[in-house]
């Protein structure tokens, strides 16, 4: 019984690491970084607060947390604790972390 829960906690940990590699896995191509750096800066939003999430790549946003789109990308984007984030909107998961 012990040797089936240590073959199955570590399937999971394997698991669970494969996932949070898949989300970091998500490159933003250098023209579209740089437009959003360019939106964001002519486009300034309010800094909201998500006391739930913690601002990691790979974190989930909330579905009441209103994402704004960046014209010619197919990223979103919303500020978090004055911090610039850059999320997939299929997924919500955060892509990237402007500072």
């Amino acid at each position: 019984m012990r040797m089936h829960l240590s073959t199955f906690a570590a399937g999971f940990l394997l698991l669970a690491g494969i996932g949070a590699a898949a989300a970091q896995d998500v490159i933003i191509e250098p023209e579209q970084e740089t437009v959003i750096r360019e939106y964001v800066k002519k486009q300034p939003l309010a800094s909201v607060k998500i006391p739930e999430v913690e601002l990691n790549i790979g974190s989930t946003l909330p579905e009441t947390v209103e994402l704004h789109e960046v014209p010619n990308t197919k990223y979103r984007t919303v500020v978090v604790d004055n911090r610039t984030v850059v999320v997939d909107p299929g997924t919500r998961k955060i892509i990237k972390i402007i500072e």
